[in-house]
């Protein structure tokens, strides 16, 4: 299960808190609320109960349809949480459908390895009324005798989208809507969802590989990596900071006016993107909006989008791995992920090693107590990124690396793992951690790491301040 630990003590080092926002996030840390785990899983129930959301994203006011299976049939209930700090409980139950009854859904329909369940039947359609925050959202399913299973939607609320004109604000000309938006990776989630059962995640998988987001997520509905997502969420709405969320789709399809934000914040895993998403955030760099990109491997996939069967749009994913591209985008067309990073990825970590503080001089470091060399034990994990001095680097009026990590790859080879900062010449700050395990330092039992939590908050200050 990769969503845990709904209780965390953040020690006195954290960040202060932020009470005069603008955001209708701001407080959420004094909601108390009982302990709640949206991801738990029934032990012990029979069948399975399992289904997906016709839209990932929804503005409050519209509506999500969710298709469920239920094998075997038997009555069910929807409950409909949406995950923050909430007192430490970790997510906060917002409503519940009525009784429903249960329904066994055709099979998949499967088309080369493509499978796809656009045919099934709604199950319960959810009206997202206008008072609900914008956030990520998990619907419960549960059967009569315990079964469950997992939905995830996100509740986005964006301006209009579409660039900036000569008269339209922008982050660098006048206050935007939030201070942050927060870009949930909804199209890697997608691609390593290994949904029903295969033998590998498309993902990891080498060869082109076209993936429907018309499915459920495998095993109970968690989406892989999103508990590095929801660890930031819990974390930053702890301390009060102003928040809007999109997914990846979102960025992709133009529905988000990136350059309306101070910063965009990539919460996790983030492996998979498509050209147009490249394009947005860049060019809401290069109009003053800062990128804080808290995992690593982010960018080193590409991804197409293209109509479902019946027509929706960006219902099908085409995803290719870090050496097969189309459209001129990818490190072997010439547009590494360095370009826009200034580090990129260097591999998997089989074994967690220290992160190894540089430059401790920096501001990024200021009251985390952190030295020169120090280590931070087992926050270089999963996967690395790192400079690589044959590879082109963005434009920059500054640039530090704050890390130097070294590790052993699976072959016992010695590798080393670096974190970038640099500040473009928009003025934008462009922050990537290089090391998958910086956001569940964050807030997660365990794995919470005071430098870490420090660090960040320095960072999100200094670009929510507009410095």
């Amino acid at each position: 299960m990769l969503w845990l630990d709904v209780d965390v003590d953040v020690t006195g080092n954290g960040p202060v808190d932020r009470r005069a926002g603008r955001g209708g996030f701001v407080g959420d840390g004094q909601t108390p609320g009982r302990r709640t785990d949206p991801w738990t899983a029934q032990a012990g129930a029979g069948g399975r109960i399992e289904g997906f959301a016709s839209d990932g994203a929804v503005a409050p006011g519209e509506a999500v349809d969710f298709r469920i299976t239920v094998d075997p049939p038997r009555e069910f209930r929807v409950d409909v949480y949406r995950v923050g700090h909430y007192g430490g409980a970790g997510a906060h139950r917002l409503t519940a459908s009525p009784t429903l009854p249960g329904m066994v859904q055709p099979e998949p329909l499967v088309a080369g390895r493509t499978v796809s369940c656009h045919h099934w039947w709604r199950s319960w359609r959810l009206p997202v009324p206008p008072s609900w925050r914008c956030g990520a959202y998990v619907a419960q399913l549960t059967t009569v005798d315990g079964a469950r299973g997992h939905v995830p939607f996100t509740v986005r609320s964006l301006p209009p989208a579409g660039e900036p004109g000569p008269e339209e604000p922008t982050a660098a000309t006048s206050p935007p809507v939030a201070d942050l938006l927060v870009v949930l990776p909804d199209i890697t989630w997608q691609a390593y969802n290994s949904y029903p059962e295969q033998e590998l995640p498309p993902g990891v998988r080498d060869a082109p590989m076209t993936v429907s987001f018309d499915r459920p997520y495998a095993g109970t509905g968690v989406p892989p990596f999103a508990g590095h997502a929801h660890g930031f969420i819990r974390w930053a709405e702890r301390y009060g900071y102003d928040l809007a969320y999109a997914e990846a789709r979102d960025l992709h399809a133009g529905r988000v006016a990136a350059s309306h934000y101070r910063g965009l914040v990539f919460p996790g895993h983030d492996e998979y993107w498509t050209a147009p998403m490249r394009a947005a955030v860049r060019e809401a760099r290069d109009q003053g909006t800062s990128l804080v990109f808290l995992s690593a491997g982010s960018l080193a996939g590409h991804a197409d989008l293209d109509p479902s069967p019946s027509g929706e749009p960006h219902r099908l994913l085409t995803c290719r791995g870090r050496r097969r591209h189309r459209g001129g985008s990818g490190r072997e067309a010439g547009d590494p992920e360095q370009a826009l990073l200034g580090i990129q990825h260097a591999g998997p970590v089989p074994e967690p090693a220290p992160l190894v503080v540089r430059n401790a001089g920096h501001w990024l470091w200021e009251a985390t107590g952190a030295e020169e060399g120090d280590l931070l034990p087992g926050l270089v994990a999963g996967c690395a990124d790192r400079y690589f001095p044959r590879t082109s680097l963005p434009e920059y009026r500054e640039r530090i690396l704050l890390t130097h990590s070294p590790y052993r790859d699976a072959r016992g080879a010695r590798r080393h793992q670096e974190t970038s900062l640099y500040r473009a010449p928009s003025g934008a700050l462009v922050f990537a951690s290089g090391t998958s395990a910086w956001s569940p330092a964050l807030d997660r039992s365990g794995r919470a790491e005071s430098t870490v939590q420090r660090a960040t908050a320095n960072l999100l200050d200094r670009i929510c301040k507009g410095d």
